[in-house]
């Protein structure tokens, strides 16, 4: 069973993940001044990236940090929302 965080766990793991992030260097990021770290659930998908135009995911040092498999998390959805769960 997955283990519960306290939301300052999950504030602290939120800040490792933007301070990580290489969102903002993909081909399909649009900078509308939202947070950025897609893949993180509490951020979720972007409201302004629309357009698919490649995907930096799989080269982010989050997405091996957290054991991602999905992409695009910018405009399809969280890893767990993606995988129906």
């Amino acid at each position: 069973m997955e283990e519960e965080n306290t939301p300052e766990q999950m504030e602290e793991k939120k800040k490792m993940a933007v301070s990580m992030c290489v969102c903002r260097g993909c081909p399909s990021f649009a900078d509308c001044g939202e947070d950025i770290a897609f893949c993180f659930p509490t951020i979720g998908k972007s409201k302004c990236i629309k357009e698919e135009k490649g995907c930096a995911c799989p080269s982010c040092p989050v997405y091996t940090k957290m054991s991602l498999k999905k992409d695009y998390y910018c405009t399809r959805a969280s890893e767990k929302e993606q995988m129906g769960m």
